[in-house]
């Protein structure tokens, strides 16, 4: 069945997104101590909580009172994320606006703060080329779980057959594929327009 429809995720595929901006630089370049404080401190799994809408006040309080010899930085997370947003990968973004002069219709869908999503509306213009986005914060929903993926086929009335969702994590392209939706793993722009000329999309 011909793909009419892009789903993208943000993080990694169209946004440069990497706490790493902000701690390296704290951590005196110190990639072992950094690594060591993403695994044990402020960790993915403590992260994604918010981006399923819990709210960083209460996320950052829980954390230092958990950790309080490292609470400034644990309230750095938060306190400088703004940072850690080094800019929209331009190659990517390149593809997103031929398909859309292609009129392929165009979706998101992000594991994202609510809180920080209206940071990313004011510094990303080519959010607008989307017909709609879908982030989970908002919604306290989350990839991979297939809940987020049948919420998007559900509200904009998507033919899962006809979709492809792009994303760098391999299990959230797992996660649609179990719905229905055809998957992507993105790597870069380079291997995402090889991979989209294999399913027949025009750019």
């Amino acid at each position: 069945m011909k793909i009419n429809t892009l789903i993208f995720d943000l993080g990694g595929v169209l946004i440069d997104w990497n706490p790493e901006y902000v701690f390296l630089k704290e951590f005196k370049g110190n990639r072992k101590k950094m690594k060591w404080f993403f695994e044990n401190i402020c960790t993915m799994e403590w992260n994604e909580k918010q981006d399923k809408g819990k709210l960083i006040k209460d996320a950052t309080n829980e954390r230092i009172k958990k950790f309080p010899k490292y609470e400034n930085l644990i309230n750095m997370y938060y306190g400088k994320w703004e940072d850690m947003l080094k800019g929209e990968i331009s190659a990517t973004v390149r593809i997103l606006k031929k398909l859309k002069n292609k009129n392929y219709k165009l979706f998101a869908l992000t594991n994202w703060s609510a809180e920080t999503w209206p940071v990313a509306i004011k510094r990303f213009d080519f959010l607008k080329l989307f017909d709609g986005i879908v982030v989970s914060g908002q919604i306290q929903m989350l990839k991979p779980d297939k809940e987020i993926y049948n919420y998007i086929i559900k509200k904009f009335k998507l033919n899962p057959s006809k979709c492809v969702f792009i994303d760098d994590r391999m299990s959230n392209v797992n996660g649609a594929r179990l719905c229905g939706i055809n998957g992507i793993k993105f790597d870069n722009s380079t291997k995402l327009i090889t991979d989209l000329k294999k399913i027949n999309i025009e750019l």
